[in-house]
């Protein structure tokens, strides 16, 4: 008998497994491909190393203001490509490492809950444990979109990461995270990128004034916005203007058609119906300790609906241990007021707790403040006088509690979690005011509008 059997080895399963085997708990680790999941595997890591390499690139082109002049810049994506699947290699050793140091047994397999104590895996054998934790994550949505399905042109992220030869032309269809992320990876390379999008601005959770400035900032990538995509023809993708136009219907073709429109959770097959778990239209029901309705099974991560993020599944895991192992008074809870979020475009941007309009919407008195990121002498050395950026404070004008933090700019997202810290110990403008940052940093720029504040 297990203390804890955990289903999906992702960001979440893994690091809920580390936790509790470091508690002492028996652990059983049921994972049906690689331990680290999509993050680690197919989507976080992956992309990032990619974009890495494409602003390695940029860099090598653009490195005259700095005295740098580089003749025959090339890119391989071969080359690319090996020393992203090395990187991934490397971390899935860590994490199998990490599994042997507490004791965590791993199982490749897939997995069927046959009640609340017994799970049955693909290779015909029985486990029993005294908890269960659901962490089976997402999968890249598939619309029903006319001529999508089977086409050789159209590919998922997962598809893409996997590519042999670059493409010359991409329509990315989804202007979200990932559609975004993709389009500035391959446009930074010399890719001529389409993204048609439906909504009226990309990435709909950043605040309202950063979002088109940071769209103007990835100038080399043609957005269609406001366009609902009618039926593909191979690599052509037909759309309309949302909003009845003039224009009529347009079409753009691309050697790929990326279809970047949200993820699918994985929540079939799992046996949740016949154990009675309660689904919602968004994922399976948890409470603040991760507990679904029925006793001693938890869920974490994508396969909640709550927080599609690596980063918010890991801690939903290290949430789902505490309320295994500690006792009531004791025990974690869940908070989704201070989860960061980081889109690793070039530039990058990142946002934590409210936007404006949020708080304007919960009916805050607000108050905010705005700083350019070129006031950082750091950031003007790096980047340029001409480099866009910026970091806007949003606050309580009643209490003077920090809200929420947005920023866009290079690198933006290596200092988003000090402005988290802020939220999640709920510091108040002056409380903030207070800490020392180091000097030339970009992240002076968060004191800065701070301080801007009256």
């Amino acid at each position: 008998m297990y203390d804890i059997i955990i289903i999906g080895g992702g960001p979440g399963g893994y690091i809920a497994a580390e936790r509790a085997g470091a508690r002492g708990q028996k652990v059983l680790l049921i994972e049906k491909e690689h331990l680290g999941g999509v993050c680690l595997n197919w989507g976080c890591v992956p992309t990032k190393t990619l974009l890495n390499s494409a602003k390695t690139y940029a860099h090598a082109l653009h490195g005259g203001m700095f005295g740098v002049h580089a003749e025959k810049v090339t890119f391989s994506l071969t080359e690319a490509m090996a020393w992203k699947n090395e990187v991934i290699t490397k971390l899935r050793g860590g994490i199998a490492f990490l599994m042997k140091k507490f004791k965590v047994e791993v199982v490749s397999a897939t997995a069927e809950i046959v009640d609340k104590n017994t799970v049955k895996t693909s290779d015909g054998k029985t486990w029993q444990g005294k908890n269960i934790i659901i962490a089976t994550g997402s999968t890249p949505a598939m619309p029903p979109i006319p001529g999508a399905k089977d086409n050789p042109h159209v590919v998922t992220s997962t598809g893409l990461l996997d590519i042999k030869t670059m493409p010359t032309s991409l329509v990315v269809i989804g202007g979200g995270v990932i559609g975004v992320e993709f389009a500035s990876l391959f446009a930074t390379l010399g890719v001529k990128v389409t993204v048609v999008e439906m909504m009226e601005e990309i990435i709909p959770f950043m605040d309202k004034e950063h979002a088109p400035q940071m769209r103007k900032a990835l100038s080399n990538i043609d957005f269609q916005l406001g366009c609902k995509v009618e039926k593909l023809d191979g690599g052509t993708v037909h759309y309309t203007r949302a909003s009845a136009s003039a224009d009529g219907a347009k079409s753009v073709k691309g050697d790929l058609v990326l279809m970047a429109v949200g993820r699918s959770l994985n929540t079939k097959n799992l046996g949740l119906e016949k154990l009675g778990v309660d689904v919602g239209p968004r994922g399976i029901v948890v409470d603040e300790f991760q507990r679904t309705n029925i006793p001693g099974v938890f869920a974490i991560g994508d396969v909640t609906g709550k927080s599609l993020l690596a980063h918010s599944a890991s801690r939903m895991g290290e949430v789902a241990v505490s309320a295994i192992v500690d006792p009531p008074e004791s025990r974690q809870r869940m908070r989704y007021t201070a989860i960061p979020w980081v889109v690793y475009t070039n530039p990058e941007a990142a946002g934590v707790g409210m936007t404006e309009d949020e708080a304007k919407k919960a009916g805050k008195n607000v108050v905010c403040s705005t700083v350019p990121l070129r006031n950082s002498g750091r950031f003007l050395a790096e980047n340029g006088a001409s480099a866009p950026g910026a970091v806007k404070v949003v606050t309580d004008g009643d209490t003077h509690r920090i809200l929420g933090v947005q920023m866009y700019g290079a690198g933006v997202g290596e200092m988003i979690w000090g402005a988290a810290a802020m939220i999640e110990t709920e510091l108040r403008v002056n409380e903030a005011r207070e800490i020392v940052f180091p000097h030339p940093t970009v992240g002076e720029t968060i004191r800065d509008a701070l301080w801007e504040m009256h």
